[in-house]
Formats: structure tokens, sequence, C-alpha cells
């Protein structure tokens, strides 16, 4: 398998070839995820999936500011791949490595001891608490492992390799759901055994990543990589940091979503956490497009192609329509079987139909968040990110507050697509500063060099 640069050759070729295997990837990752909820409802019943989604609610609060971490610290290893630079990725690499594993060990301790006064906090209905707590402590104590597979996912992100992470999640998701049907209905586990499941699918995601990066010439780590550089380690926080917080800052407010949710009853937990389930799968196109634009951006700023980033963002919007016009249409006419598939009760039903109709409209927008936040973080500028995130929060903060009590459930859609306008307003605000700063600098530069 070789990796993309994504410096050289056309600009539409090489983001579709990245985008497609990835995209897979992604999909196997919410197949096995949908066959999670799916086994656990067939299996436990709509009670468990409520306790399931619940806690998935509060636990992107500990993976999220992870998974946003490891996304910073391969900026830097992006950019050090386009400017050709291996010792630097060799650095870059090694110190990731280590700085993920001792935040994975510091949020585990985290997640494992605020996650009872949480799930009280969150006004959880008594009759899913124990469920929460069952798979929350099983999550959160392997959160190493899921820190790992998302730190070495998004290193062969960074240097244009989509297809092995599509190999890792293949093999996890076959294992995975294979597990869940031995744990629920061999040995009558509960729901800790697909929690159990899930980790050990992921450990054989880490071996494969593994395997890959040792193949690759540039991350062929010797011992003297690992030598701690403060320099760089400030370098690497400084874009990890503000990402990591983004996700969290982002995670606050769902939370906030579901307390207030799940003060309406177990219908309306229910609903929302196959919902969830919907929204995560339906987005996975513009997260794809998302993770091909911040490898190509980070390159491509890293080589100092400047107009390859402005060419690169505007056909990775073209595919974020393209995507949302096709899968809004399914959204809107099968929303009424998509419920069904998951979800007994009448009521829970109807609310998750109310959800996906308006979401069908909306999805464009949280697509288009996707490609500019994206290429502000390939260009290593995080903190607006951030800020985005403060804003989302507190739009969907505002919005379920004082919509609930008048829209009823519709309001959880709204709070979404208010949420995603404010964020993406900041972004395109920050996209286009950006490139009249890197212009300026560009033409200072070439002045120069007369």
């Amino acid at each position: 398998m070789r990796q993309t640069d994504f410096t050289q050759g056309p600009i539409t070729k090489s983001l579709l070839s990245f985008f497609f295997s990835m995209l897979l990837a992604n999909i196997l990752q919410q197949f096995y995820s949908f066959a999670d909820m799916a086994i656990i409802g067939k299996g436990l019943g709509d009670t468990a999936v409520a306790a399931v989604g619940n806690f998935a609610t509060f636990s992107f609060f500990i993976t999220g500011f992870a998974m946003g971490m490891t996304n910073g610290f391969a900026v830097n290893i992006s950019q050090a791949y386009g400017e050709k630079d291996h010792a630097a990725l060799r650095k870059a690499a090694a110190a990731s490595v280590k700085l993920s594993v001792l935040f994975a060990l510091f949020l585990t301790g985290i997640g494992l001891a605020v996650l009872k006064p949480v799930l009280r906090w969150m006004k959880t209905d008594q009759r899913l608490v124990e469920d929460c707590l069952s798979y929350g402590y099983v999550i959160f104590g392997g959160l190493l492992i899921t820190v790992l597979y998302n730190l070495l996912s998004a290193m062969l992100r960074a240097v244009g390799d989509s297809k092995t992470p599509l190999l890792a999640v293949g093999a996890s998701s076959v294992i995975n759901i294979g597990l869940d049907l031995v744990c629920l209905f061999l040995f009558d586990t509960g729901v800790a055994g697909p929690a159990w499941a899930t980790i050990f699918a992921q450990f054989v995601s880490v071996l494969i990543c593994c395997g890959r990066l040792y193949g690759i010439r540039e991350f062929r780590l010797e011992k003297y990589d690992f030598v701690s550089d403060r320099q760089l380690e400030l370098a690497l926080l400084r874009n990890g940091m503000p990402m990591a917080r983004m996700n969290s800052i982002t995670s606050v407010g769902c939370i906030f979503v579901q307390s207030a949710i799940n003060g309406y009853g177990v219908v309306y937990t229910s609903a929302y956490s196959v919902c969830n389930k919907y929204l995560n799968f339906f987005m996975l196109p513009g997260i794809t497009i998302g993770f091909a634009v911040a490898a190509f951006a980070g390159q491509n700023f890293g080589a100092k192609e400047y107009e390859r980033i402005r060419g690169g963002t505007k056909a990775a919007g073209i595919m974020a329509i393209i995507s949302w016009l096709i899968l809004g249409l399914i959204l809107f006419f099968f929303a009424g079987p998509f419920a069904g598939l998951m979800l007994t009760d009448r009521e829970a039903a109807a609310c998750t139909v109310v959800y996906l109709r308006f979401l069908a409209f909306f999805l464009v927008l949280l697509n288009l968040l996707f490609v500019f936040r994206s290429c502000v973080q390939g260009m290593g500028k995080p903190a607006v990110p951030m800020w985005s995130g403060i804003v989302e929060m507190a739009v969907r903060i505002g919005v379920i507050f004082f919509g609930l009590p008048v829209c009823g459930y519709a309001a959880a859609v709204y709070a979404e697509g208010a949420a995603w306008i404010g964020a993406l307003s900041l972004n395109l605000a920050a996209y286009f500063w950006a490139f009249k700063n890197m212009e300026k600098e560009d033409g200072r530069r070439k002045g120069t060099a007369f």
C-alpha cells in the first residue's frame, strides 16, 4: 500500500482516491456501531439501547478530547511530510506517542472517577444507570487502546494512507459483531459484553496500524527519536490542545441536550440515542472529506503550496454538497423504516422520524463545517476551530433550553442546525482571513527573492 503525496498531481483525483477508501473505513466503523446497538436492542431491549446511547453522549467528552488531541498531533506530522523533513516527522511521531499515552492514562482516571456523578447530573433515569455504569467502566478502562488506535490512524492519514485504516476497521468490525453475538446470546453478559468486544476489536486495529507504520520507512523510529524535546512537545500541544478542547466543549452542549431530553422520560432518551446513531452515520461523508482536507492542507501548507490548498478546499466543498443531496433524499424518504429498525416503541419511533426528516435539510451545514474547519486546522490554525466549538456549544444549549418546552422533540434538531450555522460562519471567516495573510506573506517572499 502506498501513501498519497498531496503536494503533487491532480487535486480532485488525489482527494477522491483518499476519500473513498477512508469513507468505506468510516462506514464499516459505524456499521459495527450500528450492529452493537441493534444486537443490544434485540438481545436486551430498548432500555439497554437508551443506556448505551446515554453513556455515549458523556463518553465523547472524554474520547472526543483524546481524538482532538491525536488529530492535532497529526497536523505536525502532515506538515513535516509535506516539507519532506523525515527526521522532524519521526521526532513528531515519537513525541506524539509519549504524549498520547500520558493523556490516555490521565483521562482513564477521570472517566472512571466521574462517570457515576455525571450520570446523576444528566438526570439519567434510574432504570438506565446500572447498564450505563456496566458499559462505561469497560469502555473507559480500555481507553488507552482507543487513544492509540486514533493516534496511529491519524498518523497514517497524515501521510496519505487511507487504505490501512480501512483494513483495520474491516477486521475489527467482523470480530466486534461476532463477539457481540457470542457475549449476548451464548454467555448472557449483559451490556458489558459488547463493551469488551469493542475494546478487543480496537486492539486488533492497533496491531494492524502498528504493522503498517513499521513498514513505512519514514516512521522507522529509533531510540533517539524519543529523547525529550520540549519545544517540539509544546508545538504538538499547541495544535492538539485547542482541537481537544473543541471536541470536549462541543460535547458539553450535547451533554446538556441529553440531560434536558432525559427529563422528558425514557421515550425521548431512546429516540435521541437512536437519532445520534443515525446522525453519526449520515455525517460520515462530511467527516471523511474533513480528514482528506486536513491531510491535504497540512501537506501543502508544509510545502508552501497555498493555491493547491484553495483548490483542494473548493473540490472538497463540491463533494460535501453532492453527498448531502444524495443522503438528504435517503434520510427524508426512509426516516420511518430507519426508526423502526432499532426501536419498538411507537412514540419513540415517531420522535426519531421528526428528527431525521429535519436532519435531511440541515446536513449540508455540517458537511461544509467539516470542510472549512479541517482546512483551518490543517494549516496549523487550531484556535478558531476551538472558538467555533464554544459557539456551537452556546447555541445548542440556548436553543434546546428555550425550544423543548415550545417545540417538543423537534427542538433537538433545531439545536443542531443552529449550532452548525454558528460554527460554520466562524470557520468560513477564519479560512478567508488565513488566505489573505498567506497571500501577503507569499508576496513578501517573492519580492525578497528578486
